[in-house]
């Protein structure tokens, strides 16, 4: 089975950049998006998928903004929206679909913001959306992927002495965040299968930052601990084009 995982920055503005070109070629079972930047309407019309390919999508209150979509070959057991807590459900950033052997969670998630204005509120979404993914995990394994706006590790962004404690998505509240993901029962694949591998998921639109490689890797597939032997690959797709995030994906035989 094939996830792929893609921070759109904007389905409508992606639809014009030859994303479904990109969507067939990538030939995932199921593609998670995020910061799908649209209401659920607009992003059934802009997709418009074939009538039997199921789309679930979130958007939040405030239009433009945020939002997730899931795009699966196969009818999930069940699709869940959010995570029951009513600071965090306005925003549109998760939607959960349950399958026979696992939960998939799609997740976009929040920005600290310049100046780093909602690291508390990002502190304490860590920690709730942990409890989430345990909860679930208590009744079977969970898959969960998106956006996760952290470099975990100093070799996960291509300069990290001068964002440290600076710049949202590397400071040291969101790098502990992260790390209560690994010791709360899930694993990094990327990392865990390629230990040393630098690599990038997300680069500026700003100072020829893709092109020169000046990136960070914060778009992650996390999986329970006990599916880690069902884990034949993870992966990142610089190649594919768009947005200012790349595709990432897992196969897992399951």
């Amino acid at each position: 089975m094939k996830i792929i995982s893609w921070n759109v920055n904007g389905i409508r503005a992606i639809a014009k950049k030859g994303f479904e070109e990109s969507r067939s070629s990538l030939n995932a079972d199921v593609l998670c998006l995020q910061e799908t930047k649209a209401q659920v309407s607009q992003v059934e019309e802009t997709l418009a998928l074939p009538d039997n390919l199921p789309l679930y999508a979130n958007h939040a209150e405030r239009k433009g903004y945020s939002g997730t979509a899931t795009i699966s070959q196969t009818e999930p057991l069940k699709v869940t929206y959010d995570m029951g807590i009513a600071e965090h459900d306005n925003e549109g950033r998760i939607v959960t679909a349950e399958y026979d052997k696992f939960y998939l969670v799609n997740v976009y998630v929040p920005n600290s913001g310049r100046e780093l204005v909602r690291l508390d509120y990002r502190s304490q979404w860590d920690q709730d959306f942990l409890k989430y993914l345990q909860q679930l995990d208590q009744k079977k394994p969970v898959i969960a992927c998106g956006d996760f706006n952290v470099a975990h590790q100093a070799m996960d962004l291509k300069n990290p002495k001068s964002n440290y404690n600076k710049t949202a998505g590397y400071t040291q509240v969101e790098i502990d965040g992260f790390t209560n993901f690994l010791s709360g029962g899930f694993i990094d694949t990327f990392r865990h299968q390629h230990p040393e591998e630098v690599a990038y998921s997300y680069w500026s639109f700003r100072m020829n930052a893709r092109a020169n490689n000046v990136g960070w890797r914060i778009d992650y597939f996390l999986i329970s601990e006990r599916i880690e032997k069902n884990l034949s690959n993870s992966f990142i797709l610089p190649q594919y084009m768009g947005s200012d995030h790349c595709p990432v994906g897992i196969e897992l035989n399951l």
